[in-house]
């Protein structure tokens, strides 16, 4: 049995969903146009553009009384065909050959037929029919409470299937809903995970105590309704996600109770998504606090809990069906894990993401205290330090054996692996290996990280990024301009050059007449590289915050060199250029 299945991951990106400022800020956004929407309540339907400064919301709002009589009398389904005998043959191209039919939620595909004409003009505005591109510089958020997520569901799926998809790596939009009830049945749920994706960009949202989520999937009239991508559980305490549809399915079984349910209203959702944010500032939760990899059994038992089912060691000996559901959730896993035995699983690449989501969010975070992820690792002066030694071991024991796998294929076969995975071998090559050049430095004495330490699967990776970039000589574009204070640094030996220079810096000032000749040279030729890093907004801004080795490294040098030097790296550094640099401006 693997060691840590797939369900365990939940409680980490729970953890990543609640850090990020998206769902706060979709969640406000719904929040603000429901308060216009009560206001107005001769519109059915509304929906707000909202620009922020990462992102651009679009979010959908239903009044309440309309939402639910819709929801409560409108729960049967409506087929493909009988939306194409209808005349709205919008959402045809999703029926295939293996899968030719599938039923929309008779509620939501009402309201939005009712409102197509201003949802054309809408897309109009962001999506350029003749590209297939998106029109809006930002991530692009679609999102909505109750019907309106419902609307905003279908609106992404439109969306989705109109958008060209490019080498350039169109960035596809994301769906946020907040207690929407299930759009659809298991034909509309193949045709989604046919398109593997566009999985990846809803994050349903649903509280432990509301209905609405629940309806469709409990009800007796209609069962058939099936989830579709990632479903954030949640009360004002824990949070859990989970991605697998038959999971999703069990856990809105389990967590309906009569009892205690209720229709919960966006205001509702913005106090839960404040809480858990609170609480994770302030670490009063462990479950949020700190990622845990239990044994499976005490894993399940722990997201089911934060799914919203109430369970307490007593309950679980009495009650067989709390303990069959355990049973049967623990089996479901075991065969999971066997099916990702295979080096470059899907499911596989997805854990590797979120590892990789982790690291990103430790690079964000060492980045405000103005030190460096890079420098932070190297000096291990923080808890969030080590536990980012974990996520890097997991990930390099991942990409050295799909590596090592690659290299042993016939090289047309290898070739068609490395293209489809080189793009996040390439990111993970560039985020990871400034970890392993910082633990070769951290040892006292070391030199030479290109000869004596580097891996070989770090070596194969690059070479083959290089074999099939198709890059045009000549100045950077504007969106690597733009983008270049989120961006990693290309060269992934990039501190490798700047531990060299530092060294470099000591011998000529303390070395022997060779070991001085040889240092000059090398620092004339780092100062030309930087400056080409610079030139082609190939490095991180990262690299000039105040702490950094980097920055250590120009203060070393300018106390040694002469007066009379004179290099464009210098008039770039003594300037402060590199403000300009930060902002694209440079």
């Amino acid at each position: 049995m693997t060691k840590f299945p797939q369900f365990i991951s939940g409680l980490d990106l729970a953890k990543l969903v609640v850090s990020a400022d998206l769902l706060q800020l979709s969640c406000g956004a719904v929040k603000d146009l429901h308060a216009e929407t009560n206001r107005n309540p001769q519109f059915s339907v509304r929906h707000k553009i909202v620009s922020q400064s990462n992102c651009t919301i679009i979010a959908f709002a239903a009044p309440a009384l309309i939402s639910e009589d819709l929801i409560l009398q409108g729960g049967d389904l409506v087929s493909s065909s009988a939306l194409k005998e209808q005349g709205f043959p919008l959402f045809e191209s999703l029926c295939s050959e293996g899968n030719p039919s599938f039923s929309v939620h008779g509620a939501a595909i009402t309201l939005f037929k009712a409102y197509f004409q201003e949802l054309s003009l809408l897309k109009d505005q962001i999506h350029d029919s003749k590209s297939g591109e998106l029109q809006v510089s930002s991530q692009l958020i679609v999102t909505g409470h109750s019907l309106g997520g419902s609307i905003a569901s279908l609106f992404t799926l439109w969306l989705l299937d109109n958008i060209k998809q490019t080498y350039k790596k169109t960035k596809l939009p994301l769906c946020f809903t907040f207690g929407s009830p299930l759009l659809g049945d298991q034909g509309l749920q193949r045709a989604i995970s046919e398109r593997s994706k566009w999985c990846s960009c809803f994050l349903h949202v649903a509280a432990n105590r509301d209905l609405l989520p629940r309806i469709s999937s409990t009800s007796q009239s209609n069962p058939q309704c099936k989830p579709f991508g990632t479903f954030f559980f949640c009360s004002e305490f824990r949070c859990n996600c989970v991605d697998d549809p038959e999971v999703v399915s069990r856990l809105l079984e389990s967590t309906a109770s009569p009892a205690s349910a209720e229709e919960m209203g966006i205001d509702d959702y913005s106090g839960i998504v404040n809480s858990l944010k609170s609480r994770l500032i302030l670490r009063e939760d462990s479950q949020i606090g700190q990622p845990v990899l239990p044994p499976l059994r005490l894993g399940i038992i722990l997201q089911l809990k934060a799914a919203g089912v109430e369970i307490t060691a007593e309950q679980q000996q009495q009650n067989s069906s709390i303990d069959d559901l355990i049973s049967k959730l623990e089996s479901h896993e075991n065969r999971t894990a066997q099916q990702m035995t295979g080096i470059g699983g899907i499911e596989k690449l997805n854990r590797v993401k979120i590892n990789m989501a982790c690291l990103e969010w430790y690079k964000k975070n060492r980045k405000t205290k103005g030190t460096g992820y890079y420098d932070s690792y190297k000096n291990l002066n923080s808890i969030s330090d080590f536990e980012a030694t974990k996520f890097k071991k997991s990930l390099t024991h991942y990409w050295r054996k799909l590596v090592e796998e690659a290299e042993r294929k016939p090289q047309k076969e290898g070739a068609f692996m490395r293209e489809t995975w080189l793009y996040a071998g390439t990111n993970y090559r560039r985020m990871v290996e400034p970890l392993d050049i910082a633990e070769f430095y951290r040892q006292k004495g070391k030199r030479d990280y290109q000869t004596h330490g580097r891996s070989k699967h770090y070596i194969l990776l690059e070479q083959w990024q290089k074999d099939s970039a198709e890059k045009l000589a000549g100045p950077p574009n504007d969106k690597k301009k733009q983008n270049v204070a989120g961006n990693l640094t290309e060269d992934s030996c990039f501190w490798m050059n700047v531990e060299e220079a530092l060294i470099s810096c000591k011998q000529l000032k303390d070395g022997s007449t060779v070991e001085k000749q040889s240092a000059r040279e090398f620092l004339n030729k780092f100062e030309q590289y930087v400056m080409d890093q610079i030139n082609n907004y190939a490095v991180s801004p990262e690299i000039f915050l105040e702490k950094s080795s980097f920055m250590k490294w120009w203060i070393d040098f300018q106390e040694i060199i002469e007066t009379s030097h004179d290099s464009p790296l210098r008039g770039f550094m003594t300037n402060c250029r590199y403000r300009q640099y930060e902002k694209g401006l440079f």
